[in-house]
């Protein structure tokens, strides 16, 4: 996999993929734990849909 998430991005998602999840395990609905999917592209720094999109926010030549 070619990584296709930069930096901003991959913090931006591991926050908000955080930040879910702990709303998810202080009592939250249970739609919170979606933020398992954003913690995850951020750590892997690859996302599904920006490859079918066909867009790169790391800056990585293909």
């Amino acid at each position: 996999m070619t990584p296709n998430v930069g930096n901003t991005d991959r913090i931006i998602r591991i926050l908000a993929g955080i930040a879910l999840i702990a709303w998810a395990l202080a009592g939250g609905p249970a739609w919170a734990w979606i933020g398992v999917l954003p913690l995850a592209t951020g750590v892997f720094r690859f996302c599904p849909a920006y490859r079918l999109l066909g867009m790169n926010t790391c800056g990585t030549k293909k």
